[in-house]
């Protein structure tokens, strides 16, 4: 959790550029991201000096190179604790004419964030605006994991708030809700195949540290964690670079966060590589047939991205392994036969788990349509017995485009202080959701079609032609009215009428 001190601190290093001409969010949190890479090489290669001293050997694994650079510069002046105290003048030579070269030269301090510097540009237009950030940035404390992770965090909430590529973002609150309901263990290897911020891996490293502590007690689980838990691609270059970060600064040390093109490029590599999947991918438009993986193709013909990304997660999954993603309630109901085929192949070759509704507001200001999460297994043999639905209808924040809080902090999200009452549950359903999703092959099979959550047997969702929407299967409670009967009524207003006709003779006698 950060303290009102440290976002005091974020929120002036970002008026910082602002006022300094950099308005473009996107481009504010790449330098951010540059400058912070440069800590934290510093801080490596300080770590590797004093192993180095303390067992009396030479350096190992030096990050900045004995000597000087091409340009005749010391490669010790290119250090964040140098060059920090260096003149604005000479620090904005140093920086852009020596350190970025430098980075983007690196293609490794072996982590998959190196990599994605080859295209770095600094873009930070005067001496006295860098000077003052590389100060400010110095004066944040990032020795600890949690507080760097939530600094980043923080700043990536403000590309959303600036209302620019806010679909780069989903509810931190959602993710959670997705983990949680999907528990990855230490074991599991994941995947986000339009991984943008890395929000979602992030989230699942984070239940991991919090869940399953003894995975960084055994060095083959250390090892998997840091080397081959964590898969993401994207084609936004930027993207990759701010995920990367993300990941880095959660202590994730090198996660593989490549550049792919999702649906266009073919996954022969990648079929049946990864047991758990989280996504979120932005669902738009359409493709060219010729554009489209062949691939994704063989599992369902369609143009329309919302339906290949779903093949593809079919086709990345190992069999037993397990999906969450959120997809637009059209996919639920679509009446094309490629929208048809797809939610059968789900539930007649795999094993559809659950649909969970989403209040329409979840994605404002963006994005007002109606979504749902999916959770399905990957199983190539059916399973699908029942399927458990659940109608959420309120995630804890105001359902407008300003979505503020309808809660107390420690009430919100899906791990409340403490149980909510009934009027709580009605702003903030996702304690609810987890709660009833853990008994939904138990309790949950009894529930009326009238309640929040039920479960559906497969053979009505077949009979429905694999229609997926919770409202072809809710039933509504109506209130019982009581109607007067229309004679009564009628004899009423005749009463009425022979009350206003008195009325009227007393009122003519009386002015008579």
């Amino acid at each position: 959790m950060l303290t009102g001190e440290l976002r005091s601190q974020v929120d002036a290093i970002w008026n910082a550029f602002w006022s300094g001409g950099i308005a473009n969010p996107i481009e504010v949190i790449e330098q951010i991201t540059y400058l912070l890479f440069q800590r934290r090489l510093d801080d490596l290669h300080t770590l590797e000096e004093n192993k180095a001293i303390r067992l009396g050997k030479p350096i190992e694994r030096r990050v900045y190179p004995a000597g000087a650079d091409a340009k005749g510069r010391d490669y010790a002046d290119l250090r964040w604790s140098r060059f920090k105290n260096f003149a604005p003048a000479e620090m904005y030579t140093v920086v852009g004419e020596h350190v970025f070269p430098f980075m983007r030269s690196l293609g490794g301090d072996g982590s998959s964030f190196a990599h994605h510097m080859k295209d770095a540009r600094f873009t930070i237009p005067t001496p006295a605006l860098l000077a003052k950030v590389v100060d400010m940035i110095d004066q944040v404390p990032m020795d600890d994991r949690d507080t760097k992770g939530d600094l980043y965090e923080y700043m990536l909430g403000k590309i959303a708030s600036a209302g620019q590529n806010g679909q780069f973002r989903t509810p931190r609150h959602i993710i959670r809700l997705m983990i949680e309901m999907t528990a990855p263990t230490p074991k599991d290897v994941m995947c986000d195949p339009a991984a943008g911020t890395c929000g979602f891996l992030v989230v699942a490293g984070e239940y991991l540290r919090d869940k399953h502590p003894e995975t960084f007690r055994d060095a083959k689980l250390r090892e998997h964690f840091h080397h081959g838990m964590f898969h993401g691609y994207d084609f936004d270059n930027t993207m990759l670079r701010i995920g990367s970060m993300n990941l880095a600064l959660h202590g994730v040390d090198n996660p593989d966060i490549r550049y792919k093109d999702a649906l266009s490029q073919d996954h022969a590599d990648d079929e049946e590589a990864y047991t758990l999947i989280h996504a979120n991918p932005p669902f738009a438009g359409s493709l060219d047939y010729e554009n489209t993986a062949k691939d994704l193709l063989a599992i369902v013909k369609t143009k329309k991205t919302e339906l290949l990304f779903l093949a593809l997660f079919i086709r990345l999954l190992k069999p037993g392994g397990r999906a969450a993603v959120i997809v637009p309630d059209g996919v639920l109901f679509g009446s094309s036969n490629a929208h048809k085929e797809l939610r059968r192949l789900i539930v007649e070759d795999h094993k559809l788990d659950a649909v969970v509704s989403l209040p329409s507001g979840v994605f404002k200001p963006y994005a007002g349509v109606s979504t749902a999460i999916l959770f399905f297994t990957k199983t190539n043999s059916g399973g699908t017995d029942s399927v458990w639905f659940y109608d959420m209808r309120a995630d804890g924040w105001s359902l407008d485009d300003k979505r503020a809080p309808l809660l107390a902090e420690n009430l919100l999200g899906v791990n409340p202080a403490q149980a909510l009452s009934e009027a709580e549950h009605a702003k903030n359903n996702l304690p609810d959701v987890l709660v009833r999703w853990r008994r939904k092959d138990g309790a949950e099979r009894q529930r009326a079609r009238t309640d929040q959550s039920f479960c559906v047997p497969k053979a009505e969702i077949a009979g429905n032609g694999y229609d997926l929407s919770i409202n072809r299967y809710k039933e509504v409670v109506h209130d019982a009215v009581e109607h007067v009967p229309p004679l009564e009524i009628l004899a009423r207003l005749a009463e009425l009428e022979e009350e206003i006709q008195a009325g009227m003779k007393e009122l003519e006698g009386m002015l008579g």
